[in-house]
């Protein structure tokens, strides 16, 4: 295997997986923008084909673009896991794998997912407002407990996993959403959001952005937590109805909400989370710490590597539409 060519979607990408890329004979490029547009996409497939595109972020690899690139293009390889950039019918339709790092940040996202966690139900944030403005509750203030809290975790693949792990490490009572009969680690498990949500004192989403997937968190969802419930987003923004997730937190319905993730993100200036102070936002930052961006791109170019040479990726790693 040599002489093919790899596209990245961005500027820049890990020396180390590039490098890998390179001693096996392959020429890698590359984006001049985080966020292409489909118009630059195309553009830059008409003037050089490529075997196989490294997708950093989102770039919107419709079913355009993927048409654009065949008959050459073989795979689309993510750096990470969310591909709802990415037309996976289209793929699917002309033969193009889709690829992710399945699990290489997993650690790194529920981490944060549990960090999350800790700093709402400890209200941290508040707390450290108040001491900056002089303020002093002492024993005066009287926090919540995490350990003996119920945790639901909906979106149980390697992140969600890892995340109902630590959380009852630390003594929470976790609540998987699972269809019966699927696996579930000895977790307790309800089959539907209904049953699910008004159990739970704080709720965690961790499942991939789709059609089905899409708005599943909205105001009637909100409406079945339990009053003053918390809310942790460490998957997609969309996942949430974020005017019904404002008006929830504002009315006092939920008590606060952890996000790393956003409908539009960046956040624009004047939006109305940010003057909320029952949420702690994060730049969509959870799954990236040095380890795991490490892994995440070593897997991305062995995925890439091992299909073009005609090996079978490993189980998880291949989309299917």
């Amino acid at each position: 295997m040599s002489g093919f060519e790899v596209l990245v979607t961005a500027p820049q990408w890990s020396g180390e997986a590039a490098a890998r890329i390179a001693a096996a004979g392959g020429r890698l490029s590359y984006l001049p923008d985080m966020k292409p547009s489909e118009d630059a996409l195309l553009a830059r497939l008409a003037e050089a084909p490529v075997d196989a595109i490294v997708l950093r972020g989102s770039a919107p690899l419709t079913a355009r673009v993927l048409e654009a690139a065949r008959p050459r293009l073989k795979i689309v390889a993510k750096n990470g896991a969310g591909v709802d950039s990415v037309d996976l019918a289209a793929a699917a339709r002309l033969g193009i794998a889709v690829a992710v790092a399945a699990g290489a940040n997993a650690g790194a996202v529920a981490e944060h997912a549990l960090a999350l966690m800790l700093a709402l139900t400890r209200e941290l944030p508040a707390q450290d407002r108040q001491v900056r403005a002089g303020g002093w509750a002492g024993a005066g203030h009287q926090g919540r407990d995490f350990r003996g809290s119920v945790v639901g975790i909906v979106g149980y693949g390697a992140i969600g996993r890892a995340t109902a792990q630590l959380a009852r490490a630390l003594g929470a009572r976790v609540i998987v959403l699972r269809r019966a009969g699927e696996a579930d680690d000895d977790f307790e498990v309800e089959p539907t959001l209904e049953r699910l949500l008004p159990r739970l004192d704080l709720l965690s989403l961790h499942c991939p952005l789709n059609n089905e997937t899409r708005g599943l968190i909205g105001a009637r969802e909100l409406a079945l937590l339990k009053p003053g419930a918390l809310l942790v987003n460490t998957a997609r923004g969309a996942l949430i109805d974020e005017p019904a997730l404002i008006q929830a937190l504002r009315s006092g319905r939920l008590a606060g909400a952890g996000l790393d993730c956003f409908a539009q993100e960046p956040l624009p200036a004047g939006h109305p989370l940010l003057a909320l102070p029952q949420a702690i936002l994060s730049p969509h930052t959870a799954g990236v710490t040095r380890g795991a961006a490490r892994q995440v791109a070593l897997l991305t170019a062995a995925n890439v590597l091992d299909h073009l040479a005609g090996l079978p990726l490993p189980p998880g790693h291949r989309l299917r539409a």
